[in-house]
């Protein structure tokens, strides 16, 4: 391995902010003060404890903890038309991808030589390429072998949930603590136009009959999850014209049954995939579909609004993807029974590190929170940031091959969503043209972009295209993202009373 992977280089030494030094209010002992979205204000102790470093589980997390996904599932039991596994690109984020299947003594080898490089690894998942469930004993036995050499990390897996309730008796005993069951419709007349075909009970079934089949093991799979005490997170994909709307009743379904989060998805249809949906025009949802379906459901089961749509081999923090300084070929031969006793340290001095550092998050929320709530009601606004993780601005324009969103308002800074064009702006030095009108294109009805720096060629371009940008360097978001709104709005209204 060439280096250690910190994705945010000043997590403990970081000044404070501008706007929140000097402002902070102490945190009292029972928890109060600042409110971040993820935090432990959101849900009871033992809660908290089982998802404070599960980066797809808590939206906080994902600032500090990395994740790892290791392929050792390729069979399936199901076809869905959004999938097909067999095509791959080393630079593609989608769901059944990988680069390399793995038996479990790879996987092993492999999630050792990552833990020892990332401190920040805390859950090792099986998400395919295939069905974690329809080759149980590969899945079952990777995660036995992980949990004996990596005690300190999480386990998960996600499923289609045909095979499921056959299994749920194994996943507790086993300690996989966290399960994600992708539920695209309970309506099997809506099923059947994602479905053509399960395979069950040594036969396969299409159809309504199908999509029943699987509707009611999914189902009986959460439920028995839930009475187990497992945490679940259901996925859906949002296809629009076939379940965008009927995902409503989806929401309030899991809901109902006790789920823990709902994460809905954009249908990824490019036609290069060779999917179905693809090669047939089936578009996916706008940013702005998505929004609007996610903000309806407010007040149904939790939502879910980070995720990225990760590789089945993904590695690091979201968004990050680093599966390829981790392939077989660059991590020596041999087996390890556990970490380095140096390893060990690193990877607990930095828990101890990102607890101060929520704390002191925690704290510049409370100020941002007293920045917006001066404003009218119907006052908003979407902001993209740039960032590489650690909660703070803290990365150039021409280096974010991402955009968080998030949404300001009097009731506070809450992400909503990320925009993700297909390649960051600078290149080797130099900016590309091509690049920034697709970033444009990807930051529609974003107001602003807030990051480290930006040059003066793309800062130009994008307010020509209606996108403000400012400079806030290593803040933390929520405080430069309410700073800036805070400062347009007052702006806005100083403006109007010198035109009247």
């Amino acid at each position: 391995m060439q280096r250690t992977i910190v994705p945010f280089q000043s997590i403990a030494t970081a000044r404070p902010t501008r706007e929140t030094q000097g402002m902070a209010k102490p945190a009292c002992a029972s928890g109060c003060g600042a409110k971040v979205e993820g935090s432990p204000e959101d849900m009871a102790p033992e809660v908290w404890e089982r998802v404070k470093d599960h980066p797809c589980y808590n939206s906080e997390a994902h600032h500090y903890f990395a994740r790892m996904h290791v392929g050792v599932a390729p069979a399936c039991n199901i076809q869905c038309h959004y999938c097909n596994r067999k095509y791959d690109c080393a630079n593609e984020s989608r769901p059944g991808v990988v680069s390399e299947r793995l038996s479990p003594d790879q996987a092993v080898r492999k999630v050792m030589a990552v833990a020892a490089q990332v401190p920040q690894l805390s859950v090792v998942g099986i998400a395919g390429p295939g069905d974690a469930l329809a080759d149980p004993e590969r899945t079952f036995a990777t995660c036995e072998r992980v949990a004996h050499v990596l005690p300190d990390v999480k386990l998960c897996l996600s499923t289609n949930g045909l095979a499921l309730p056959d299994h749920v008796t194994r996943i507790v005993a086993l300690g996989i603590s966290h399960v994600t069951i992708t539920i695209n419709a309970i309506d099997p007349e809506i099923g059947a136009q994602i479905y053509p075909w399960i395979s069950f009970a040594g036969r396969r079934f299409t159809g309504v009959e199908g999509a029943t089949i699987l509707r009611d093991r999914q189902l009986l799979g959460l439920d028995m999850l839930v009475a187990a005490g497992v945490l679940v997170k259901v996925n859906s994909v949002m296809i629009p014209g076939i379940n965008d709307q009927h995902l409503k009743e989806v929401n309030a379904e899991v809901k109902r049954r006790g789920v823990f989060l709902h994460n809905i998805m954009p249908l990824i249809s490019d036609p290069a995939h060779g999917t179905h949906y693809g090669l047939t025009g089936q578009r996916g949802p706008t940013p702005q579909e998505l929004k609007a379906l996610q903000d309806e459901l407010s007040g149904g089961a939790a939502l879910m609004r980070h995720c990225r749509q990760c590789r089945a081999d993904a590695v690091g923090m979201l968004g990050s993807d680093q599966s390829a300084e981790f392939t077989l070929d660059r991590i020596p031969e041999g087996e390890s029974e556990g970490l380095s006793p140096e390893d060990v340290v690193k990877r607990k001095v930095y828990r101890e590190i990102v607890e101060a550092e929520r704390a002191d998050r925690r704290q510049a929320a409370e100020a941002a929170d007293d920045m917006v709530a001066i404003a009218a009601p119907e006052e908003k606004m979407l902001v993209a940031v740039c960032t590489q993780g650690g909660g703070r601005i803290n990365i150039h324009f021409g280096k974010a091959t991402e955009f968080p969103v998030y949404e300001v308002d009097s009731r506070g800074v809450r992400l909503i969503g990320h925009r993700r064009p297909r390649t960051n702006y600078c290149k080797g030095g130099y900016g590309e043209d091509d690049a920034l009108g697709e970033i444009i294109t990807a930051l529609e009805g974003v107001a602003a972009v807030l990051s480290v720096k930006i040059g003066n060629r793309p800062r130009k371009r994008l307010e020509e295209a209606g996108i403000k940008t400012a400079e806030y360097p290593q803040e933390y978001i929520e405080t430069a993202v309410a700073a800036y709104f805070r400062d347009q709005t007052e702006a806005a209204t100083e403006d109007g009373r010198l035109t009247a």
